[in-house]
């Protein structure tokens, strides 16, 4: 996990993106991971996500923005200059 806080001059962002009205309280989320899930996955996750928030800590769900960067497995390495998720076939 990587957590930056920005000041204000700092952090840049659309205030009406896609006709969502946007606030200086805007936190962007994004997860890494292997394409695995199906779209209704992961919209039911990014809804999850956005009311838990709303809940606590108080964010609006306007200001929730996820983005979900989906990897193969072949392109993860925990270490050692090794693929440990490729899969290889003899």
């Amino acid at each position: 996990m990587i957590v930056s806080e920005h000041d204000k001059g700092d952090f840049i962002y659309s205030e009406r993106y896609l006709d969502i009205a946007r606030s200086d309280n805007l936190v962007i989320i994004q997860i890494t991971g292997n394409n695995t899930r199906t779209i209704e996955q992961k919209k039911a996750f990014e809804a999850r996500v956005a009311d838990l928030l709303s809940e606590n800590p108080g964010l609006r769900p306007q200001d929730v923005f996820i983005s979900l960067v989906e990897v193969v497995k072949e392109n993860w390495s925990f270490g050692n200059g090794i693929a440990q998720y490729a899969v290889t076939t003899s």
